[in-house]
This record gives structure tokens, sequence and C-alpha cells, in this order.
């Protein structure tokens, strides 16, 4: 039963990299990128029961946590083209 649910799983994942590459948009390729590294995590917890080794949940929930702030990480800087770090700030101060 875990062998057909990761197989399918990867033919999602197939799918999810086909739609990166081939989105007319870049929010469609960041949100098809993010269901790849969701379905990623799918797989690790699956093959990791598969293995007789439920561990591997934890190593997939630090991918997930890693693949949600990557997400908002690229959006906020596709959104205002830095990472939002303010530049008027001067070096060293001007009344020393």
């Amino acid at each position: 039963m875990f062998a057909a649910t990761a197989c399918g799983i990867l033919a999602c994942m197939v799918l999810a990299m086909a739609r990166a590459l081939m989105g007319p948009t870049v929010y469609d390729r960041i949100m098809a990128v993010n269901a790849f590294g969701t379905k990623t995590v799918l797989i690790i917890a699956v093959l990791g029961f598969m293995s007789g080794r439920p561990d591997f949940m934890d190593i997939a929930l630090v991918y997930a946590l890693i693949n949600f702030i990557g997400t908002i990480a690229v959006l906020k800087f596709i959104r205002y083209g830095d990472m939002g770090w303010p530049r008027n700030v001067p070096d060293e101060p001007d009344d020393l």
C-alpha cells in the first residue's frame, strides 16, 4: 500500500515540476515549486514508514518548515525587489 502511495506522490511531483518549468507567470512557478516541496515532505514520510524508520518524520517536518520559510522569502523578494532592508541608514552617525 505504501509503495502505491509513493508511486502516486512521485507522479504528482513530476507534474508539479512540469508546471514549474512551463508556468506562464512567476507566481505559477513559485506555487509549483512549493507544491513540489510539499510532495517531498510526503515522500520522505512515506519512505520512512516503508523502511520502518518513523524518525524520518522529524526530517520531513524540518524540510516542511524550510519549504514554507523559503517560499515566503522568495515571494517577498519578488513583490518588493529586495528583502526589506532600510536603504537610507548611514553607516556611521554624523554627530560624532
